[in-house]
């Protein structure tokens, strides 16, 4: 066992009511690591977080999470894991510190109001810390919901979407605690929707139809996806894109206002495709490196076509 992975999976599996949720997923974190895991609704990120953390047991697969064996130390690992949901799960009724000081008497945390105390003033919560939870704008019960996950000092986050529906001020304030946090030893796994949270991530996995397809980190996963891309101005985008679309070579045609990101798995195939407008006077051609966007989408598409 490598002491520097604190998360060391293989070959996990989950069905529910015979449909596969998560495939053969395969998954390590090291150590100060902010790993993210990035996938479409319905891809199996947060059935795969579940059993991470031991509140799932998986149908097949095996390994370690802080070094506990999942299947059966997992009351272990839940000692010692942050789990942030999806849905806001603290009490509505009571305020910031009622909530921080009910979750430190579950877990039994000793020196219980000093270490409230540490917490509200390292989430920046103190003059807010009467304030009824229910009142909580969306930033402010993140940043709630995340005090109550390190309040026990954990060794492990996992944040499942922790950012969804709140402003990009608070999106960012929330990424920089994060990277707080990892400078000081802890790691983290979080789910993600959004691009721009995926690029500050040390590393990045991303799932699909339930199978992990490529981890790394972006700089890597952008090297090896092969994809090839061209921006395109024209006057008319909506028009180029119809005749485009669905030509041998061309997998992904994406507009951003005037202009056109024209991409294909094969760099020489979609040349050819591309040529006949080359020439066009009226179109302004230039080309750009793939984004992650564009490297999610084809491998999207391509799994959906293995899965067919």
């Amino acid at each position: 066992m490598n002491p520097d992975l604190v998360i060391d999976v293989s070959g996990l599996s989950k069905s529910f009511g015979g449909r596969p949720v998560v495939r053969d997923v395969a998954i390590q974190v090291r150590r100060g690591e902010i790993c993210g895991f990035l996938g479409p609704n319905g891809s199996g990120k947060t059935t795969t977080i579940r059993m991470l953390c031991g509140l799932l047991t998986p149908d097949a697969g095996e390994g370690t999470c802080l070094g506990y064996d999942i299947r059966r130390e997992a009351p272990l690992i839940k000692r010692e894991v942050g789990y942030m949901t999806q849905k806001f799960s603290l009490y509505e009724d009571l305020s910031i510190r009622e909530n921080l000081d009910f979750v430190a008497r579950m877990y039994a945390v000793p020196n219980r109001d000093g270490e409230v105390d540490r917490t509200l003033e390292q989430l920046g919560l103190v003059g807010r810390q009467h304030q009824l939870a229910g009142a909580l704008s969306g930033g402010w019960k993140q940043r709630l919901a995340l005090a109550a996950c390190i309040l026990h000092k954990p060794r492990l986050l996992l944040l499942d979407e922790p950012t969804a529906g709140v402003d990009p001020k608070a999106r960012r304030e929330f990424w920089d605690q994060i990277h707080r946090l990892a400078a000081d030893g802890l790691t983290v796994l979080v789910s993600t929707h959004y691009m721009d949270e995926a690029e500050r991530c040390h590393a990045i996995a991303y799932i699909a139809y339930g199978r992990l397809l490529v981890r790394g980190t972006v700089d890597s996963v952008l090297q090896d996806s092969n994809i090839a891309t061209w921006l395109v101005k024209a006057p008319d985008p909506a028009a180029l894109a119809r005749q485009l679309e669905g030509r041998p070579g061309i997998d992904m045609v994406v507009a951003f206002g005037t202009v056109l990101h024209v991409s294909g798995l094969d760099p020489e195939a979609l040349d050819r495709a591309i040529g006949p407008w080359r020439d066009d006077p009226q179109l302004q051609w230039s080309p750009a490196e793939p984004s992650l966007e564009d490297v999610f989408i084809a491998l999207m598409s391509r799994t959906r076509d293995e899965l067919q």
